[in-house]
């Protein structure tokens, strides 16, 4: 029947023993049929690549379905030059109406400040979802495309979506652990986090005035929306007051936390301008709680909701599904 399910089924006793095997045997197969790799409990030292539009993995637990990669952006390549942020994902996702379900992405490459930065995951793909999943890494854990439009510093986008459209992603992020130290949480995407655990690592070995920056967001100026952490819980190993809850990675950046607990690792003022005009980018609270919560004493660019301007920020609003 055209359009019928595909399943495929990964693991020690399954047809496919690894993950890239099975979404090579899905290119020979209907491309327009929703498709879904069931994968079973182990760790899977893979580097994955996905192009397939309407794909779900299935995992079966985010401590049992391991998928593991790590590249860092200072190792240098055949040609002589370092790999780049862009370059070292576990898993690209580069097709639209991708799903995880209940499994594990990582880098372990190391800390940000040893071998640079490393995506565990890089989302370019529009109606994305990430459903009780873990993604952890050290800098830059999760980046979610699209890219900004000018590059800063020479070769800096080098990787898949240097020369790509700039098109828009809507991605989705419900009950989700994600680690990190350094803008691990960035991109231009517009983003929904409901219910995740945002977990801010120590950055090194040594202990820093300031540790990490949790989002990072480069939205683009014509858009409302950026990230929105919804009922999330902000943990942390760092010590108390060395995290910034963002920074505008570009100059129109927002981020808004609603309804979030965060632990006394967040800094007072919250929030960092990066040198940007604060009349661009918009950071935003509402009723932020716990010992990390300073609604008085925040950065003095930063905002607080009011009840009906935090009525705005619904998923249909901000993703539109």
């Amino acid at each position: 029947m055209a359009n019928s399910e595909i399943h495929l089924y990964v693991g020690k006793n399954q047809q496919y023993k690894t993950i890239g095997e099975a979404l090579a045997a899905l290119e020979a197969l209907e491309r327009e049929a929703p498709a879904f790799i069931h994968i079973g409990e182990g760790i899977y030292r893979e580097r994955l690549e996905i192009s397939r539009p309407k794909l779900t993995l299935v995992g079966e637990g985010a401590d049992k379905t391991i998928i593991v990669y790590g590249l860092g952006a200072y190792e240098i390549l055949e040609d002589g030059l370092k790999r780049g942020t862009f370059r070292t994902y576990s898993v690209y996702v580069d097709a639209d109406d991708f799903t995880a379900e209940k499994l594990c992405i990582k880098n372990e490459a190391g800390f940000g400040s040893e071998v640079g930065q490393a995506l565990a995951v890089y989302v370019d793909g529009d109606r994305s979802r990430f459903i009780d999943c873990s993604l952890c890494s050290s800098q830059d854990t999760l980046f979610m495309a699209p890219l900004p439009h000018q590059v800063f510093q020479p070769r800096g986008f080098v990787g898949p979506g240097e020369f790509k459209e700039r098109r828009d992603t809507r991605q989705y992020y419900e009950n989700c652990y994600i680690r990190g130290d350094v803008d691990f949480i960035f991109g231009g995407a517009m983003a929904w986090f409901e219910k995740c655990t945002i977990f801010s690592q120590k950055a090194g070995k040594e202990d820093k005035e300031t540790e990490g920056y949790i989002a990072a967001p480069s939205t683009f100026k014509e858009h409302k929306y950026g990230f929105v952490f919804n009922q999330c819980r902000l943990v942390s190993d760092c010590k108390k007051a060395t995290v910034y809850l963002g920074r505008p990675w570009r100059e129109w950046g927002r981020t808004v936390y609603l309804n979030c607990e965060m632990g006394d690792h967040i800094k007072p003022e919250g929030w960092n301008d990066w040198g940007k005009d604060h009349e661009h980018f918009f950071f935003a609270e509402y009723r932020s709680f716990g010992p990390g919560a300073n609604p008085e004493g925040r950065a003095d660019f930063s905002h607080q909701l009011t009840d009906e301007e935090a009525k705005e920020y619904t998923v249909k609003n901000v993703l539109g599904f």
